[in-house]
């Protein structure tokens, strides 16, 4: 009946989707949720673009993917410069001329440098073994504890020195006061909101959503030739190895009677005692001027079956259950994985869409 059946409506399916319909192929999509967009789903609320599960800022140094995402909407040029509360201190983010200044009062690169630059050899760690050392070496003692310790234990739930050092392969420092915390040429969020996106993504294939693949994998199967799989790889073969270990979030989201509740779109809150890793201000993304705000409070906590998969713990272990799983792949007929959950890693959006494009290049030539 379908040329291909995608599990899953994120970025990954609706860009090969939107790929397939156009090479005249015969699209069948499912979703266990109620909504298209997997993560990146938007909804509005008093006015407000809303961002579900946590926000979602695109970000790229790809002219070709930049030049794709802008067919579906117009972007707007939001700049990301988060800050960090840390003991009711407010610290600038990346670390910057500005954090630097926040921090110690000192004004010139080469004060910064001497301070971060002792701090960083005092301790005379050479060889890093855990995370807490690597940061360290990176950054300094100061900044590794007010900026980086309480946040990563609290996203990981396990302490610093409990965690593998190449978690934290570099820890940039700006030594200019520039608070942009992306690097990437191209940036911003598409003005409304992500789901217009793949609305359009999506308006030539069939959409079932409420679908669980597993529970209805004998019917679906019967469906199309090929299938793209974007959901946890290990589920599609009943976890027959072992399960894969994720983080997941919790969202506590408010709606305020008050114009504006921190004057920003994101502030991270790094030390230990604070339960949740960042308040998010959603109307900030589209500098809203509504009378009412939303916010949104983020909790990490452990991955369950009740809750969503959001981040891939790619250690060792994980990494080396994840490949037997490539290798079972390896053997299925007419089924290809992809996306953050099919291949158990973390993508920026861009990145996903770069992948899904060459998917569709290989599959529709």
């Amino acid at each position: 009946m379908y040329d291909y059946l995608i599990v899953g409506a994120g970025f990954f399916s609706a860009v090969f989707s939107h790929e397939a319909v156009k090479a005249k192929k015969k699209v069948l999509v499912v979703d266990k949720r109620d909504h298209i967009g997997g993560n990146s789903y938007t909804q509005t609320i008093e006015g407000i673009t809303f961002h579900k599960y946590g926000p979602h800022i695109f970000h790229t140094n790809d002219s070709h993917v930049w030049e794709y995402i802008n067919r579906f909407a117009q972007f707007n040029r939001f700049t990301n410069c988060p800050l960090a509360n840390y003991e009711n201190k407010l610290y600038n983010l990346p670390f910057n001329m500005n954090t630097f200044y926040q921090m110690w009062g000192v004004k010139t690169p080469r004060e910064a440098k001497k301070i971060i630059n002792d701090q960083i050899k005092e301790p005379g760690i050479i060889e890093p073994g855990n995370l807490e050392e690597q940061a360290i070496k990176l950054v300094g003692t100061e900044i590794y504890k007010k900026l980086i310790k309480g946040y990563t234990e609290k996203q990981w739930n396990k302490k610093a020195k409990e965690l593998p050092a190449f978690i934290i392969k570099r820890l940039p420092l700006r030594f200019t006061f520039d608070n942009n915390y992306f690097n990437d040429i191209y940036q911003g969020i598409p003005i409304g909101g992500y789901t217009q996106i793949f609305e359009k993504m999506f308006l030539k294939a069939d959409v079932m959503l409420n679908t669980d693949f597993t529970a209805n994998r004998g019917s679906l199967f019967l469906k199309a030739k090929k299938i793209i799989y974007t959901g946890m790889i290990d589920e599609y073969f009943d976890f027959q190895i072992g399960k894969l270990e994720y983080r997941s979030l919790r969202f506590d989201t408010k709606i305020l009677n008050e114009e504006n509740f921190q004057g920003n779109a994101v502030i991270n809150f790094t030390d230990a005692e604070t339960p949740y890793t960042r308040i998010i201000e959603h109307k900030h993304f589209e500098y809203g001027t509504q009378e009412k705000t939303i916010i949104t409070y983020e909790y990490p906590q452990d991955y369950s079956d009740e809750n969503e998969p959001y981040y891939s713990i790619n250690d060792e272990k994980n990494n080396d259950l994840y490949n037997q799983y490539v290798s079972l792949a390896e053997k299925e007929k007419n089924i290809i994985f992809g996306g953050r959950l099919g291949q158990y890693r973390y993508f920026d959006m861009d990145k996903v869409i770069k992948e899904a494009l060459k998917l569709a290049e290989l599959e529709l030539k």
